[in-house]
């Protein structure tokens, strides 16, 4: 299962977010599940990093799925966009697939 975690604090800022492990809806290659995921996250760190000011410290272990990035600051509008852009669509999955391959849960930091 994916695990995708947003942190933010009790006004609902956004301080980062987490995503850890494999959906195993296929084999590797073929899953449809981890392409998607990936494709949302990777995308969502990318835009920020082009074309937001905001910094973050990013942790990756690409074998086991894990990506963890935390903002320096609070994030500004743009960020703030692009990260509700990719929990709707990892909403989505999650709808359409079910929690056993794609799981996201927001956690108070």
């Amino acid at each position: 299962m994916i695990k995708i975690t947003i942190f933010q604090d009790q006004k609902k800022r956004y301080h980062g977010f987490c995503c850890a492990g494999h959906a195993e809806y296929a084999q590797s290659g073929e899953d449809i599940i981890c392409a998607g995921v990936s494709a949302l996250v990777i995308n969502t760190i990318n835009a920020i990093d082009r074309f937001t000011d905001d910094t973050f410290r990013a942790k990756t272990d690409p074998e086991s799925g894990f990506i963890d990035i935390r903002f320096h600051h609070l994030p500004g509008h743009d960020t703030r966009l692009l990260i509700r852009t990719m929990i709707l669509g990892l909403q989505d999955i999650q709808d359409k697939y079910g929690t056993s391959y794609c799981f996201l849960n927001f956690e108070e930091v």
